[in-house]
């Protein structure tokens, strides 16, 4: 992996339930112990980004009482995606820190393509317009990959605490497409799948080994 031109932009990306928020905690150590500084984001998750913007359109998107039309989330998915980047991640790299990232827009391929049928080439172009170069060519993207059986097993685990959101929600066949999703994205692209089913240092070793 290179560095860019400046800092360090890493994705991690994977279906719900594989461990991406686990493994860019661990990421996010092994660069403090580097002395870099680093920012972790998350895309499209319900976190607070310190962005009243990003915050509010992630209100949107997970509530499943609204029933956005697919074409509706890839839009809002981008914008998000544009603040995010323009406001944190880009500020971050110029002064040579590492940027973490749970998903990109690849998740809009597995999720509003391959699960929701938005062409793939419309995403392509919508992405490419409104996000630097940077954004779209990570240093490193790796993706975590479970199987169906694994993948609704630890999602129910965690559904079971928290009620499931607009995408959590979804049937399992849409589930499936979004997991086939990813192995074809992956291929496509040529980025490392990483099997998310083992221990967490494991997979962990795994991500760094691409480092």
């Amino acid at each position: 992996m290179t560095s860019g031109e400046s800092g360090q932009y890493i994705v991690i990306e994977g279906q719900d339930g594989t461990g991406k928020t686990t493994q860019l905690n661990l990421l996010a150590d092994h660069f403090r112990k580097q002395n870099r500084e680093v920012v972790i984001i998350n895309e499209g998750a319900e976190t607070d980004s310190g962005l009243p913007a990003t915050d509010q359109i992630n209100t949107i998107l997970h509530d499943k009482s609204l029933n956005l039309d697919p074409m509706t989330n890839v839009l809002l998915f981008t914008a998000q995606r544009r603040e995010l980047w323009m406001k944190v991640a880009e500020p971050t790299l110029k002064r040579g820190g590492v940027v973490l990232s749970a998903r990109n827009w690849l998740s809009t391929l597995a999720y509003q393509h391959f699960g929701s049928n938005v062409e793939r080439e419309l995403i392509e172009r919508i992405t490419t317009d409104t996000m630097p170069e940077r954004y779209v060519h990570s240093d490193l993207t790796v993706i975590l990959v479970l199987s169906d059986d694994e993948r609704v097993a630890r999602t129910k685990k965690r559904n079971d605490k928290s009620p499931k959101d607009a995408f959590e929600g979804q049937n399992n066949d849409f589930q499936a497409r979004v997991n086939h999703g990813y192995e074809q994205i992956a291929k496509d692209l040529k980025l490392p799948m990483i099997d998310a089913a083992g221990d967490t240092n494991q997979v962990f070793d795994s991500i760094a080994h691409y480092i």
